[in-house]
Formats: structure tokens, sequence, C-alpha cells
């Protein structure tokens, strides 16, 4: 059961990372994303919402994954 929470964190790191890096390419942001901007600079947010997106798939992929059928 916590394989499947872990997914859905790994989808929600997704979602809100690609979503925020489109809004931000049209002038746009999360409101509770604004930190980063705020606090990092717009490069070092840039690559912290990379990092969200490429987690989110290491989430998605380690805990999706049959390893007992892994050879």
């Amino acid at each position: 059961m916590r394989k499947e929470y872990f997914a859905v964190l790994g989808f929600v790191l997704i979602a809100l990372g690609l979503l925020s890096i489109i809004l931000s390419a049209m002038g746009l942001q999360f409101s509770f994303l604004l930190w980063m901007d705020r606090s990092l600079g717009a490069g070092l947010a840039f690559l912290l919402r990379i990092l969200m997106v490429l987690f989110g798939f290491v989430l998605m992929y380690l805990n999706l994954v049959d390893w007992k059928r892994m050879d």
C-alpha cells in the first residue's frame, strides 16, 4: 500500500514541476512556489523545478517496477 502513495507523490511532483516550468515560461507562477524565485533567483529556481520532475520520475519508476520479476 505504501508503494502506491510514493507513486502518487512522484506523479504530483512531475505534474507540479512541469506545470510550473510551463507557467513560468508564460510569466505566471504558482503562489506556493514563489519562494523559489524570490530566495534562489530565476536560474536556481528553474534547476529546482527540473529536479522536481526528475525526482518524480525516479520515484514513480522505483515504486512501480516489479522488482521480484526483474531478471
